[in-house]
């Protein structure tokens, strides 16, 4: 065990992207509940003090958590649960009004504090495995989702440096759509919100963070009309 840990360690320090997955089995999974297949793939940040540290908690059965994979910052991908089985990583939240999202969803980790930026063969590996998602279990870009988003009261990431919009220009997020603004203020907001997704039960303020976090994480103050551009 001693020596695979030390060939994970310097496979995780010295490569650079990686199109092959380096197999590093965690406990922490199970089978998918009622018969779900994967419809969403969750992104999320790690917020550790480096990607071998994320791989020791993601496969520690004391921590109870882990993921389908995770992506070093130059780009080494490792797959921890196979994407038929249910990884521990979305916990409770829910999108488009369903819940058990850890059924629904393939997790992938991003190795990254969730104060910079996504280096680029981390961003080009996470394109690559997200088309082979989609392809694999036909998930449509309106499916590619970030922590928080289906669980916006607990979670933040990937956070206010993770380039969406990179992913939408290539087809592997969705695009933002503006939805009518109405009169009736933060009422016609939390409607487009649900439209657009975010139907985890949660106060106005946590709300609009949570799909300025995702579309404007730039954009402070009152709500106003951009904020209707979900």
């Amino acid at each position: 065990m001693a020596m695979r840990a030390r060939g994970i360690r310097r496979s995780i320090a010295t490569s650079t992207v990686n199109r092959v997955a380096i197999w590093h089995g965690s406990p922490n999974c199970g089978p998918r509940r009622d018969g779900l297949t994967p419809s969403l793939i969750v992104l999320h940040y790690t917020a550790m003090r480096s990607a071998q540290a994320a791989l020791e908690r993601l496969c520690d059965p004391d921590a109870e958590v882990s993921a389908h994979y995770l992506i070093c910052t130059k780009g080494t991908v490792v797959r921890m649960v196979e994407e038929t089985e249910r990884a521990w990583h979305a916990g409770a939240g829910e999108w488009h009004g369903l819940g058990d999202i850890n059924s629904r969803s393939i997790g992938i980790e991003l190795d990254n504090s969730g104060s910079h930026p996504f280096p680029e063969p981390q961003m080009a590996a996470l394109e690559s495995l997200i088309r082979g998602i989609m392809s694999r279990w036909v998930i449509s870009r309106e499916g590619v989702i970030g922590h928080s988003d289906m669980a916006p009261d607990r979670k933040g990431d990937p956070g206010p440096r993770f380039d969406w919009p990179r992913l939408e220009r290539q087809g592997l997020a969705a695009p933002a759509r503006a939805f009518a603004t109405g009169d009736g203020a933060q009422a016609d907001f939390f409607r487009a919100a649900r439209e657009a997704g975010f139907t985890a039960g949660v106060d106005f303020e946590t709300l609009l963070a949570a799909t300025r976090l995702r579309r404007a994480p730039w954009r402070t103050g009152p709500l106003q009309s951009a904020d209707f551009i979900l």
